[in-house]
C-alpha cells in the first residue's frame, strides 16, 4: 500500500494494518522529509489519545492529516508505532 499527498508518496509498506477503515503503516515507512511539527490531539475512547503531524509537500502544508498513538490503550496495541491518514491523502495498492 502507498500514501501519497500533492503528487508525493508519503508512506509505503506491504504491512499495514486495517483499523476502523484506516489504514495504518508502519512509522519507520514514513517520509519523514514531508512530515511538519503538529500540536494537534484527539481522543478515541478506545484507542487512546491520538498525536498528528502536519504535511508539508512541495511547499504546501497540509496541517494535521498524519495521525498516531503514541500509547494507545491495550485492546488498540495493533496500532503502536503506526500512522494512518486523511486530509485528501490517498491510500491504495
Amino acid at each position: 500500500m502507498k500514501a501519497t499527498w500533492n503528487g508525493t508518496v508519503i508512506a509505503h509498506s506491504d504491512d499495514t494494518v486495517v483499523v476502523e477503515g484506516n489504514h495504518y503503516f508502519p512509522a519507520s515507512s514514513l517520509d519523514r522529509d514531508c512530515i511538519a511539527f503538529s500540536n494537534h490531539h484527539t481522543t478515541c475512547g478506545w484507542k487512546g489519545e491520538a498525536s498528528y503531524y502536519s504535511l508539508l509537500v512541495n511547499g504546501e502544508m497540509n496541517a494535521d492529516a498524519v495521525w498516531y498513538y503514541p500509547d494507545p490503550k491495550p485492546e488498540a496495541a495493533m496500532v503502536k508505532d503506526r500512522v494512518a491518514f486523511w486530509k485528501g491523502v490517498k491510500i491504495e495498492p
